[in-house]
């Protein structure tokens, strides 16, 4: 164990994470999500026990967003639903990712069509399957940078 380290985050996660550069993403995938077939050639880990709450939680607890892009969070639109609809489960990651991090606020995130998901899926540098039951409870974090401030 690490301290103040989620201790959700498994070493192998940590690894994955770590590896990432800037601009990487990782996707946060439900238990209903194809991670094998569209993650294949890819990094596939699984957080079983875990819900897309819990799951995105922690991996935002260390994972930095990527500050030069307008929307580095981004979640699978729901099928059939009207513009700009978000489920109770995507409403509530991300009123607990602005929580957490003001810079990860509504307007950092973005819907993805189901088709256009997957191929974004099929780049990412990662898939994290978890065992939420939710439908449509997919997201996916493209990786910034810690830095110190540039001095001009």
């Amino acid at each position: 164990m690490l301290k103040n380290i989620d201790p959700l985050l498994t070493p192998e996660l940590l690894k994955v994470l770590c590896e990432m550069g800037h601009g990487d993403e990782v996707v946060l995938a439900d238990a209903n999500f194809t991670a094998e077939s569209i993650g294949r050639g890819r990094i596939v880990l699984r957080l079983p026990g875990a819900d897309m709450q819990r799951a995105s939680a922690a991996v935002l607890s260390v994972l930095p967003l990527d500050e030069s892009v307008a929307k580095p969070a981004a979640y699978m639109q729901v099928g059939g639903s009207a513009p700009g609809y978000r489920s109770g489960l995507q409403r509530a990651v991300i009123a607990q990712a602005a929580a957490a991090d003001p810079g990860c606020d509504d307007s950092k995130w973005e819907a993805v069509e189901r088709f256009a998901f997957y191929e974004r899926a099929a780049r990412a540098y990662a898939i994290v399957q978890t065992g939420e039951m939710q439908a449509w409870a997919n997201l996916v974090f493209k990786k910034g940078v810690i830095a110190d401030r540039l001095i001009a």
